[in-house]
Formats: structure tokens, sequence, C-alpha cells
């Protein structure tokens, strides 16, 4: 018998006791049950809460963690999409808070729809950006931005000519986590609007992260758009040779270079969901190695995303062992997703998606390169 049967149940039975018991009472008891409303206060005193809120029922070990979205007011409904998903499919059973960012004031509506489908609602964050993080840099050469981002849009690339995605990805890769907002916090699950979680995700992964020594994790893995990151490796090469303490002998250079670091292949792990240790981006190699590539400029004068950047970053600066593909998270973005390919896992997550369509080995994923990597 579900909650809700068991909840009607104990208020009929309230009900026909009270009633039982005024019908029993004399003279001089009827003082005892004078009115409907002493009947509604106790019926409203023996009613269960809704498991909308229940409190009782989540997990009791908790890591310092937090959900992340970087959204705008006009992405409201797919935001809302996500997070009731990611609510019924994981959260309402633990109970993590929220941080929503924007480069402008959130809406009361926004605030108030979003605050109302989180179950663990008094965890929930609303913040706005520093100008100084999101907006281009005024050191940027404006002509030589202007041109490449011309180039880059007649070539057909997409957000080639956009100011704002630039921003998007400079604030993703390099500042996010400082943010007044997340600075409480060790561990981020990134989520976008828009997105689906095709299966019941039963085991916590921040504490598995916590527990195994991981710092970033992924379920997709693709190419990158080569025109964008032209320059890229050899800004990061040219990083290493000033900095080669920071690589660490167990890396996955073998994953991002099929030439051992002379060339990039352009695998990255696919930023739009990915659940890592934010004291990781803190931390001196990251801190160097994003300040080194944004005093380039190549956010703006190319097009560096934020994928290739953190995909690059925890490829040399983890142990590869650090770096987990979550199997059991189905997941879906645009057109690309992952769906569980064990069947175990698949009927265990009680998983909506179809194995035949994960992306996982299409011609345009990384991850067939992933598992000979890891796994010879």
């Amino acid at each position: 018998m579900n909650k809700s049967s068991r909840n009607v149940l104990l208020t009929l039975g309230v009900v026909m006791s009270i009633t039982i018991l005024f019908l029993s009472v004399g003279p001089y008891h009827e003082n005892v049950l004078t009115s409907m409303g002493s009947i509604n206060a106790i019926v409203s005193s023996a009613t269960c809460p809704t498991p909308h809120h229940e409190q009782g029922l989540l997990a009791q070990r908790r890591a310092n963690a937090t959900m992340v979205m970087l959204v705008r007011n006009a992405e409201l409904e797919g935001a809302l999409n996500s997070v009731r998903q990611l609510e019924d499919r994981f959260n309402r059973r633990h109970g993590y808070p929220y941080v929503f960012l924007n480069d402008v004031e959130f809406t009361e509506s926004f605030k108030t729809r979003m605050t109302n489908i989180i179950a663990n609602s008094s965890s929930v964050a609303f913040g706005v950006i520093p100008k100084e993080h999101w907006e281009q840099p005024s050191w940027i050469d404006e002509a030589k931005a202007t041109s490449d981002r011309n180039r880059l849009s007649m070539a057909g690339v997409k957000y080639g000519d956009s100011i704002p995605y630039r921003n998007m990805c400079r604030f993703n890769s390099g500042f996010f986590f400082k943010h007044d907002l997340l600075q409480k916090y060790r561990w981020y699950w990134r989520i976008e609007p828009n997105v689906r979680y095709h299966c019941d995700i039963k085991t916590d992964p921040f504490l598995f992260m916590e527990d195994n020594d991981k710092v970033y994790s992924f379920v997709l893995t693709v190419y990158e758009i080569g025109a964008t990151v032209s320059s890229l490796w050899k800004h990061v090469r040219d990083f290493i040779k000033k900095n080669p303490e920071f690589v660490v002998p167990d890396s996955s250079m073998g994953f991002i270079s099929d030439s051992g670091g002379a060339t990039y292949n352009l695998c990255h792990y696919w930023s739009n969901f990915e659940i890592a240790d934010m004291d990781f981006w803190r931390g001196p190699a990251y801190t160097a190695f994003f300040d080194y590539l944004d005093s380039t400029g190549g956010f703006y004068y190319e097009r560096w995303g934020d994928a290739p950047v953190h995909s690059i970053a925890a490829s040399l600066f983890a142990r590869k062992d650090q770096v987990h593909f979550f199997e059991e998270i189905g997941y879906q973005h645009d057109d690309w997703g992952h769906c569980p390919l064990m069947e175990e896992r698949w009927q265990n997550g009680r998983c909506s998606c179809d194995r035949e369509h994960s992306f996982d080995y299409n011609v345009d994923s990384c991850k067939a390169k992933w598992d000979r990597f890891m796994y010879g």
C-alpha cells in the first residue's frame, strides 16, 4: 500500500473514531466536542506530512555538495523540467541544496516556481554573477576579437559570433567555483535546462567520488570543433613546459593526445554534465593553468569552451584513476545521450532510454578511445 492510501485510511479512521465518540457522549459531556472546527483540528494534527516535504526519508549521510545551474530567466520552463527529473530520480531521497546563477537578477516568478518543486526547499539559493567574472575583459583587443568572431561565423561554427557564449565558457572555466554562494561547498553537480535523467540514481555520486578519491566524472565524451581551439594546445604545451611539476605521473595524457603530448586529439568530457571537486579547480595547478590560458585571450579570440579546458586539466593534473565514468546515470542533452548498456543496471535503474541509441560508441564519441586508454 502506498503512502497516499495510508494517509487516506488514517484520516478516515480518525474521523470515524471521533464520530462514534460524539454520538456516545451524554448531555454532561457535550462540551468535549463542540464544533467541526475541533474535529478538523484533531484530523489535521493526525495527518502525515505529504511526501513532497518528508525530511525523514532523507539519506543520513551527505557530502558537502550542491547542485549548480547557470540559467537565464527565459529558460525557466526548461530548468523546471531538468530539476523536476533530478528530484524524482535522485535528490528527493537526499535533499542536496541547489545554487542557481544568472548574470542578472532572477525574477520572483522564477524563484517561486523553482523553489516550489524542490523537496528541500529551504536549501535553494539564487545568485547574480559579478560583472568582473562574466563580461569580456577590458584588455581584450575588440577589433581582433570582432574579426575572429566574424571568421568563425562565416565558417558556420556554432556560436561563432556570440559574445555571451564566450562569457559563459570563460565563467564556467575559471569563475563559477569562486562565487560567494559556492564557497562553503566542496562538490558540485552541474545541471542544465532541458536535459533528461533516464534512470533512478540509487547510489549517491557525491559520496562515491568522496569515498573513492575521485575528482572529476562524466557521462559523455565527444570531439571538440577544431576551429574553436586552434591555438589551445600550443598554450597548454607552453604552460606544461613552464610548470612541469603540475603534471602528475599517472595522468590521462594518453586519452587527450595520440602523439604523447605533441598534438591534441580534440577529445573532451562533455561538461554540461559533470560532478567534480571544486577544491581541484581551486588548487594551485588549475588556478595557474586557467590564469595562464585566460591571459592569452583565447576565450574571445577563438571560442575556447569550458569542456576542453576542464578536460585537459583533469587529464593532466589528476591521476587517471581519479576520473570516473558514471555508467549507471542515464542522461540526455539535445540529440546526444548516455543510456546504461548493461542489462542489470538498465533494469535496476528503471531506465526509460533506448540502449540502442546510446551515444557511447557513435562516430562522434570518444568513449571507445577512453575504454582503450583505461582498460587496454
